[in-house]
């Protein structure tokens, strides 16, 4: 009798994610640093428009922020709080909207400060696009966080310097002596204008191209395709043919850079390259309203309608808060204890698909 082999069998066992594992996730490798991330989400019912506004708000943060943040009636404040310290969410960015027109608060978790910014103007990603001739948005655009350029703000009052650390911590830090320039591919730029108190926010893709070579050898590089030349008598007219010889598409010293590395086919190491901005969007003209010290609460350090030092809130933002309910102001203390777990898992399931996506 042959005895029968006995199989083997495979045990799975499931790893186990030891919480140095996860506090080292929320921490840059290079930098050392906590990296911030955000969740943006609204309070209050909100028309189509400023709905489309706050995805592309989110796809802005992109890649540390929930971009499937699902968000239901009965969350309030305190249970968007309470999510995010587990998962090292640094910053709130709240849309809202009144009679006369939306605001934006920007806060610090989980003690502030809020910045309100009301919005005077605003454009959609998919407006700036349709406007554009030739509207570029590749596939790992938004794989690295944007820089963040901040203008105008330097002489400014105290709500100022305090609005530009705000927005500079809002982004992960750099280090010029170790960041991959491959990772530099978008810009998120304000520019403060004294006269009129107003901040212009733009949102760019930023790429390179090779001085001096034009745009018919780029796209024969990038294609990798045989050019038609059943019409053309000699090699040499392929390139010197004329309206692409030379091309005056920022030859400029001052827009030009020389690179360390190579970045594709055509930018090659020791080549100078133009830097070339091509706005994506979202694109908005801001005024800064208010700062509290708090988490959408606390004592009001400036106030555009002279009430800084106080609690009274300007007549624009009671139909904001309004909308928000008296939770945003005492942080929800007086909802039940069971309903803020139900709204915490709502949340946290939310952030489990946007995970897996």
């Amino acid at each position: 009798m042959k005895k029968k082999k006995q199989r083997k069998t495979k045990v799975f066992v499931k790893p186990i994610v030891k919480k140095n594992q996860q506090q080292q996730s929320n921490v840059d490798h290079i930098t050392g640093n906590k990296i911030p991330k955000s969740f943006v989400f609204s309070r209050g019912k909100l028309p189509g428009p400023i709905r489309q506004l706050q995805m592309d708000l989110r796809k802005l943060m992109l890649p540390y922020t929930a971009l499937n943040l699902k968000e239901k009636k009965r969350n309030n404040l305190k249970d968007f709080l309470n999510v995010a310290g587990p998962m090292g969410v640094t910053h709130f960015l709240i849309l809202s909207k009144t009679e006369t027109s939306p605001f934006l608060r920007v806060a610090k978790t989980p003690q502030g400060p809020t910045l309100t910014f009301k919005i005077h103007e605003y454009s959609l990603a998919v407006d700036i696009a349709q406007s554009q001739l030739r509207p570029r948005c590749p596939q790992d655009l938004f794989k690295n966080p944007p820089l963040i350029v901040l203008s105008g703000f330097a002489a400014g009052d105290e709500h100022l310097k305090l609005t530009t650390t705000v927005f500079k911590n809002i982004f992960p830090d750099i280090d010029i002596n170790t960041v991959k320039l491959s990772s530099c591919q978008r810009i998120v730029l304000l520019n403060y204008n004294k006269d009129t108190k107003l901040i212009d926010f733009r949102h760019y893709s930023i790429r390179l191209q090779p001085v001096g070579v034009s745009r018919r050898i780029r796209k024969f590089v990038h294609n990798h395709q045989v050019p038609d030349l059943r019409n053309l008598k000699d090699v040499s007219d392929f390139l010197t043919k004329v309206g692409y010889g030379s091309e005056s598409e920022a030859d400029e010293e001052a827009a030009t850079v020389t690179l360390t590395s190579d970045l594709s086919r055509v930018n090659r190491a020791s080549t100078k390259s133009a830097v070339k901005l091509q706005e994506i969007g979202p694109r908005m003209t801001l005024q800064l309203t208010k700062i509290e010290g708090g988490l959408c609460s606390g004592e009001v350090m400036f106030s555009e309608y002279g009430n800084a030092g106080n609690k009274i809130k300007p007549d624009s933002e009671k139909g904001n808060e309004k909308e928000d309910g008296d939770n945003d102001d005492e942080m929800g203390y007086s909802d039940e204890d069971n309903e803020r777990e139900d709204n915490e898992d709502d949340i946290e399931e939310s952030e489990e698909d946007d995970e897996e996506d």
